[in-house]
């Protein structure tokens, strides 16, 4: 065993929070290659095809870390006494208030001129992961596809970590191992049942086989399990001693291994076992307490503000290129400086965001109303998980 047992919550998790805006940053670096349509990317010619080649799997990396993420930290910060009802709470103050909010402002520079109420009702709602069409699952917003698949993970948490926890200590890592068999398997079997094609952005896959795989949050399920048996790995002092600098090495190669496997595998079937094992590793060197340079006070921001990121990114991304023309390319230089103008006004927009929006709400709204001594209507049991943005920020997910 690497550690010894933990009680949850104990040892923040400070790393944590600064990887998550690497995390965030990949998913960004991904939406400024994309050569569409729509066209994202301001580059043209050979340096769009570079300039694609080194961020394409980005994207589907944050988007499984955060998944996986979200599930290892909701473990690891759960309390007993804690009710379904206040946990459900904190999950939804955390994402509508910056779902809403992004959701009319992308409605107002481009969506609503393009968008059907079929399709933009759906994405209001946080539902549209649901529904296997692409003018569905990317409307409005795009990048809110994920939280969809966040909201029905929190609505399964309660029961997913009741059952998980019965789990033997001696078997969870054979449980964690089953998972990512089980991630592996599903484009294996899309491959197989689903029809192939292109999707009309130019994915070499069908929007059905792309829904099945990356976008349906049952699917997705598997790899906030996966966060959730990590962590009562972690928590049960069940680790390995995998180190981080051996977990990041093999996140390297798997991000080498998914530009070259058949397409549907490149998302987290190749990559889940290895941000698993970084995620724990990082937290293992957490809870014992050993220095970190993600513990730079510059990344505890950039963590903290990266869900805002998240949201506000590809409304900036799709706006400054429509204003510039969705047709132009631009030479290295000049496409360099506007993949800066998008990064400098998405850091802008998400500190206002996180500071106007997401603070004020969680301060408000996640900690249940209290009332008199006679009526003593959902308690917040003593002991239970702070609703303080700092510690619930951890829990929070970018997505693509």
């Amino acid at each position: 065993m690497g550690h010894k047992p933990t009680t949850a919550g104990t040892s923040r998790l400070p790393s944590l929070t600064g990887l998550r805006f690497f995390a965030a940053l990949g998913v960004f670096f991904f939406h400024t290659s994309l050569a569409g349509p729509p066209a994202l990317t301001p580059f043209g010619g050979r340096a769009q095809e570079v300039w694609g080649r080194l961020w394409a799997q980005t994207g589907s990396i944050g988007v499984s870390f955060f998944f996986i993420l979200s599930g290892f930290v909701l473990t690891y910060a759960a309390r007993p006494g804690d009710t379904k009802r206040a946990f459900w709470r904190r999950r939804v103050v955390k994402l509508f208030p910056n779902h809403v909010v992004t959701w009319a402002l992308a409605m107002v520079l481009f969506a609503a001129a393009t968008s059907t109420w079929k399709q933009w009702l759906p994405n209001l709602l946080m539902v549209h992961a649901w529904f296997p069409r692409l003018d569905v699952y990317l409307s409005v917003n795009p990048p809110s596809w994920s939280l969809a698949c966040e909201l029905f993970f929190y609505a399964c948490f309660p029961f997913l970590h009741a059952g998980l926890r019965r789990v033997a200590a001696e078997r969870l890592w054979g449980t964690a191992v089953a998972l990512v068999a089980l991630i592996v398997a599903v484009p294996a079997a899309a491959y197989a049942l689903l029809p192939d094609g292109t999707t009309p952005n130019g994915f070499p896959v069908s929007a059905e086989q792309f829904w099945a795989v990356y976008m349906f949050p049952p699917v997705r399920t598997l790899e906030f399990a996966l966060g959730i048996v990590l962590a009562l790995i972690v928590l049960s002092g069940r680790w390995t001693g995998i180190r981080v600098r051996t977990a990041a090495v093999l996140t390297a190669a798997a991000w080498v291994l998914a530009m070259n496997v058949p397409w549907l595998y490149s998302h987290s079937a190749a990559t889940a076992l290895p941000l698993a094992l970084l995620i724990g590793a990082i937290s293992v060197r957490d809870i014992q307490g050993t220095p970190s340079r993600l513990h730079h006070p510059a990344l505890m921001w950039l963590g903290e503000v990266s869900f805002a990121f998240y949201m506000v990114h590809g409304t900036v991304i799709t706006y400054v290129k429509q204003l510039l023309g969705m047709e132009r390319s631009f030479p290295v230089w000049p496409g360099a400086g506007i993949v800066l103008v998008y990064l400098v006004v998405s850091l802008a927009l998400a500190w206002a965001l996180y500071t106007c929006v997401e603070k004020p709400a969680m301060r408000a709204w996640s900690r249940p109303r209290r009332r008199s001594s006679q009526g003593g209507h959902d308690r917040q049991p003593a002991g239970q998980l702070s609703d303080s943005p700092s510690r619930e920020t951890m829990a929070s997910t970018s997505r693509r």
